[in-house]
């Protein structure tokens, strides 16, 4: 019965899975590629693309290499998954939402050998100069179009902030790691 306990960290991917190809479907049943329609004014539109590439629009050389490491990477989380089973829920939380957010996706890359987005915000325009510090040199940063994204993209996102915010500060969670390795 702890076994089962350990492996319920398992439904937070299926949610993911579950959740994001729902919106996914509904998205392609209702809007046309490219269509859009306003849910929060122009803050938040429902804009109906297709992306081939990465995560924000980032090309990609080869699909089908690139959905082959995808599954290797999606396997790997999983198996990692279950590996730290023992470990407290919020060191197994961020890798279950990553695990849900990845399997999502390359559901998309599969069958469709593309990703279904949908989630378009319109930020602020972003634009920090470059800036001399000491010894270092910045580079320009600009954003003027926030790329439009998914839920399991949202779910990756969220758990990669958990991890670092972990990484950063759960001092346990270090000397753990160091342990294991």
């Amino acid at each position: 019965m702890d076994n089962i306990n350990k492996l319920k960290i398992f439904i937070i991917p299926g949610i993911v899975i579950f959740s994001d190809q729902v919106t996914k479907f509904i998205v392609k049943k209702y809007l046309v590629l490219g269509e859009s329609i306003k849910v929060m004014g122009s803050t938040v539109c429902f804009t109906y693309i297709e992306n081939e590439g990465m995560a924000f629009g980032i090309k990609v050389g080869n699909i089908a290499i690139f959905t082959f490491l995808s599954l290797i990477v999606t396997i790997f989380i999983f198996y990692y998954l279950y590996k730290i089973r023992e470990k407290r829920f919020i060191y197994r939380f961020p890798f279950s939402l990553i695990l849900g957010g990845a399997f999502g996706n390359l559901i998309d890359r599969i069958i469709l050998g593309r990703v279904v987005d949908f989630v378009d915000v319109n930020i602020p325009d972003i634009s920090i100069p470059s800036l001399d510090l000491f010894i270092f040199n910045t580079p320009k940063f600009e954003l003027y179009r926030w790329p439009i994204f998914n839920l399991a993209d949202t779910a990756i996102t969220v758990g990669m902030i958990i991890l670092l915010i972990i990484f950063c500060f759960d001092k346990e969670f270090l000397e753990a790691e160091k342990v294991v390795k």
